[in-house]
């Protein structure tokens, strides 16, 4: 069972690293270009918009998922996400009852 603080040392973890970041401003661009659409970006397009390899994308996709800041959806072969913008929310509001 993870703890609060746990949850939120994994999520600062994620957020830590520039490249996650840029990766969370591409999804978030691409959200509000759909037009609500729950569409998001696969890792090809993803590695286009950060200009990192699949597999890198790929490791860095899996640390921003396991911390619950993006979400993962598998469409026949490809996977597709989005922000999980109410945990990124929830994030903000922690750090700001924290600092």
């Amino acid at each position: 069972m993870t703890t609060p603080d746990q949850a939120l040392n994994r999520t600062l973890h994620a957020i830590s690293d520039p490249t996650r970041r840029r990766i969370l401003q591409a999804l978030k661009e691409r959200n509000a270009c759909s037009l609500g659409k729950e569409v998001g970006l696969c890792a090809s397009d993803i590695e286009m918009r950060v200009q990192v390899s699949q597999p890198t994308i790929s490791h860095h996709m899996a640390i921003l998922t396991k911390a619950g800041l993006v979400e993962a959806t598998k469409k026949g072969q490809w996977r597709w996400y989005r922000r999980n913008e109410k945990a990124i929310r929830s994030v903000v509001k922690t750090l700001r009852g924290k600092l």
